[in-house]
Parts: C-alpha cells; structure tokens; sequence
C-alpha cells in the first residue's frame, strides 16, 4: 500500500514539474494570446478612431490591464466554488440595478451608472452579462434534464427581473444580450422543441406589445429608421448612412490608417465606441475586417472546444451560454452597424472603447479558463 501511495505522489509530482507556468495559473494559452491580438488591435484602431486620443487610448490600456488581472484571478477558482456563490451574485445585481432605478447617475437621457464620486461609476447591468447565465447554470443544474415546466418557469422569473429593471433604464440592448445569455443556458439544458417553437411563435405577438407599452419613442424610431435610412438621412438616419458610407468607401484594401474622412472629419458618430468597425472597414477595407472575423470565430471556436470538454453540467452550460452570447454581441454590433439590424447600442467586443464593458468581457473569459483549466488539472491527478 505504502508503495501504491509513494507513487501515486510522485506521479503528482511529475505533472507538478510538467505544468508550465501559465498551467500553474490556469490560464488556458489559445485564449490569451487571441485576447492579446484583439487588444493589440482595438488600441491600434482607437487611436484613429478617437482622432488621436492619447487620453482615450491610456485608458482603454488602463481598462485592459485592469480585465486581464480579473480575467487570471478569476481563472484560479474552481468551477464548484463558482456555483456556491452564484445565488449570492445574481441577489446583489438585482439589487445593485435597483439601486440605479432609484439613485442612479444618469448621462445622454438613460439611468445606467452608479457613481461613486471620486471614486468609480460603473454600470451595473454588465455584471449581469456573467451573472445571469451563471445563475440559470447553477438552478438548471440542481435537476434532471431536460428541464420540467416547474423549471422552466423559475428560469423565466430569474430572466426577466434583472431584463426589465435594465429596460427601464433604458438600456434594450443590454437586456435583450442578458435575455439571451439565460436563453442560451435553457436551450443548452435540452429545452423541448415545443417550447422553443412556442417561443418563436409568440415572438411576433410580444414584439407587437413591447411596441406599444414598452418601447420608447426613440427606440420605434430606430426601428423605423432601420426599414428605411433615407426617410430622415440628416437626423435619425445620420449615422447608419454615414457607418455605411465609411464602410463602402474602404474597398478591399482600405484607404490606411489614420486616412480615413468619415471618423476623421466627424461626419461618423461615436466613432470609437458602437460604430468603431466602421473605422477599421474604411481604413482597412474588406482585408482588416475579415482578419478581425477570423481572430473572432477563432475565440468562438476555442470557446466551443471548452464548452465540450467542461466535465461538470454545471461548466458546460455555463461556457456554452459565455460563449455564444459573445458570438451574439459580436453580430449584433456588426449587423447594426452594416445597417442589417436596428441600432440597439452594443459595442463592438474587445475593439470598442469601454471600461465596464471591458473588464466584465475578461473576467467572463476568466470563467471560461477556469473551467477549461480545472478540468485539465483534475483530468491529469
């Protein structure tokens, strides 16, 4: 037995030797040298994009730097420790949106922030971009799968609580990708194909409702301005018409960086936040943006691969769920900004500036490494 026991401790020892030392940290290698490249070029690309900010880019850095350091802390936590704290997370973003509702910073006419003054303003419903499909993983994974009705209808109520504090802020964009990222889990889950077929069936009856007790009248008309640009070209209009005229007018190789007119001479609004990619499509052309689809399907795909090694139901949900709701962010900014999809105000992944957004979008990739490198750990002991 003795001898059974001494090597069973000097295998362990081996793999100790073996780890590398980004192993050691947990840190899965692929991801992190994708994350690199994308933050290597969103600093390229704010710098034109911002007309030169250095103050803008400093901060961007700032925010990288800060995300990273979350993203390699929050890699070290075993996926099981995750699931016990999950329930205690998604009660304090709730209550840290209803916070907002009723004392929040308000900034360009939405209540989105809370701010600390001198000391931080963040906004509370990125958290949840994390928060809620960890916690419909947590719930769905405490019970047989497929889910039963009872189940589906819990993960409903915890769905839609945090998504209509955020639509009175208003914020649709950000509660729709929320919506979406605890959709994603049910779906993952094994949801019947009755269910989803009556969920798209009510689709049209629920969008028809929101519009007449929901929507906000700048919000119908960004709805109305998507079916047709040119009925208001110098006001509502302005920006899809000039994002594609930047776009178009890069060709296939681009006209260079920091050559492009639209950013340059301010005809493109919020050029280095939502409507960033057209900067990188009129000084890069067809060339830099496809180059940037590829670095994303290649982050997509390494999420993928995780998602089907998790070894836990409650990691495989989880990193499924992470996972294709980046994949969503990533075509709805695009789709918005080509003019193939209304204007919600979601920004480019990575690429666009933004300090919240940023920090959450790494500490949401830490999870990722955390369940994919755990996995390994304990695969190898």
């Amino acid at each position: 037995m003795n001898s059974n026991f001494d090597r069973t401790i000097s295998q362990e020892d081996v793999l100790k030797r073996r780890a590398t030392l980004l192993q050691r940290l947990h840190i899965d290698g692929w991801l992190l040298l994708i994350i690199l490249m994308l933050a290597a070029g969103s600093l390229f690309v704010l710098y034109s994009a911002s007309g030169k900010h250095w103050e803008l880019l400093m901060k961007q850095a700032s925010s990288f730097g800060l995300g990273i350091g979350a993203m390699i802390v929050i890699a070290q936590f075993e996926p099981r420790f995750m699931a016990r704290w999950v329930p205690l997370a998604y009660v304090v973003g709730v209550a840290l949106l209803l916070v907002v509702e009723i004392m929040g910073h308000t900034a360009m006419g939405a209540t989105r922030w809370i701010n600390i003054p001198g000391v931080i303003r963040f906004q509370p419903s990125e958290f949840m971009k994390i928060i809620m499909p960890a916690t419909i993983a947590w719930y769905l994974s405490r019970h047989n799968l497929p889910p039963k009705f009872k189940h589906i209808v819990v993960s409903l109520v915890l769905i839609l609580v945090p998504f209509v504090l955020i639509l009175k802020q208003p914020d649709l964009g950000t509660g729709l990708l929320i919506l979406a990222s605890g959709a994603f889990v049910l779906f993952m889950a094994g949801l019947q194909w009755r269910w989803i077929v009556g969920a798209v069936a009510a689709v049209v009856p629920v969008a028809v409702a929101m519009w007449y007790f929901v929507l906000h009248d700048y919000q119908k008309q960004r709805v109305l301005t998507f079916l047709d640009p040119e009925s208001d070209p110098l006001g509502t209009g302005w920006n899809i018409i000039q994002s594609k005229a930047a776009i178009g007018s890069g060709g296939v190789f681009g006209k260079g960086w920091l050559l492009g007119t639209q950013s340059h001479l301010d005809f493109l609004p919020e050029s280095h936040t939502d409507f960033i990619i057209a900067v990188l499509g009129e000084e890069f052309g067809l060339v830099g943006v496809c180059l940037l689809l590829v670095v994303y399907l290649l982050l997509i795909g390494r999420g993928l691969v995780i998602t089907a090694q998790a070894q836990t139901l409650f990691g495989k949900l989880l990193a499924g769920s992470l996972t294709m709701t980046f994949f969503v962010y990533v075509f709805v900014n695009i789709g918005m900004v080509s003019g193939l999809l209304p204007v919600v105000g979601v920004p480019l992944p990575f690429i666009s500036y933004g300090g919240t957004h940023l920090v959450t979008l790494l500490s949401g990739f830490g999870v990722l490494m955390a369940i994919h490198t755990h996995r390994k750990w304990i695969a190898q002991v």
